[in-house]
């Protein structure tokens, strides 16, 4: 049996439905071709909270994504040395997230002309107790551990709260003071997380004169207008209201002192010992300035 000829009708049908099969696809690669593509780079330098920075800094990203048509944040997480590495390789992101004593990294920087850091969140130091002994203010009468836990001071925090103690390994101290070997624990928002996880009972002295737990933003490729889009969205109520889910706190809720956010983890040590020594006042405002608050 002949195959019966297309009529005038089937011709016409068929004439329309090719050019939209052939230039579909066409269309679909041109839409994926205008998307711009953001790099955030995270770089955590002291403990946080609870779960990750990297994930809560992806969450912001996907909320900035639905806010702005034909943009995706690509957010990666980063050691220091990974970054480091990276930019000496003149690899860099459109974003960086960073903790304090990254100096030595933005040294490699010098031609770029980027935004100035400014904080998205922090933490705090506290000091802690078992029993409600904890004075109001000044020093406790007690053997006192101060959580060191990443490239933060918890010595400068002890000498502005007018604290003396010992220095010793995050974890360690949390756990000395549970089992009696410390009475008190100059620690942070990180062991704030520890005693609600543990269920245990802990009577608790904010020390805002100092705050050095600050994990800060700034934009490395000022040509893309997305890079402020993000930022914007990071630095809104909307997402600095989200900070209790990772155990941090809203950028704006920091006080006191501070240290620089450019300096490198050397020159940051050289600064505390010599404020500990009692000879940094006439330098005080130069090595640890006022917090300044990124969020508003």
């Amino acid at each position: 049996m002949r195959p019966r000829p297309l009529t005038i009708a089937a011709w016409l049908l068929l004439a329309a439905l090719v050019p939209a099969a052939l230039f579909f696809p066409v269309e679909q690669r041109e839409e994926a071709a205008r998307e711009t593509v953001v790099r955030i780079w995270n770089v955590d330098t002291f403990e946080g909270g609870k779960g990750s920075r990297t994930a809560f800094l992806r969450r912001a990203a996907a909320l900035a994504e639905q806010k702005q048509h034909g943009i995706l944040y690509n957010v990666t997480s980063y050691t220091e040395e990974g970054v480091f590495e990276a930019f000496a390789r003149g690899e860099t992101p459109d974003i960086l997230s960073f903790g304090i004593g990254m100096g030595d990294v933005f040294s490699l920087l010098a031609d770029t002309k980027g935004t100035e850091p400014v904080p998205w969140c922090c933490g705090a130091y506290y000091l802690f107790s078992l029993t409600d002994d904890l004075p109001e203010r000044g020093a406790p009468d007690g053997s006192v551990a101060l959580s060191a836990g990443g490239a933060n001071f918890p010595e400068a925090s002890a000498y502005f709260a007018g604290i003396e103690g010992e220095k010793v390994q995050s974890l360690s101290a949390y756990l000395g003071l549970l089992s009696g070997e410390y009475d008190y624990l100059l620690g942070t928002q990180r062991d704030v997380c520890r005693f609600q996880s543990r269920g245990v009972t802990v009577y608790s002295r904010l020390l805002p004169a100092y705050c050095d737990l600050m994990q800060y933003v700034a934009v490395l490729q000022t040509e893309h207008s997305a890079c402020s889009g993000f930022v914007g969205t990071l630095l809104s109520e909307e997402v600095q209201a989200e900070l209790y889910t990772i155990g941090m706190y809203p950028a704006k809720s920091a006080q006191g002192r501070t240290a620089p956010p450019l300096c490198s983890g050397e020159e940051l040590r050289r600064n505390v010992q010599k404020l500990c020594a009692g000879n940094a006042e006439r330098e005080l405002d130069a090595l640890f300035p006022a917090v300044r608050s990124g969020a508003k």
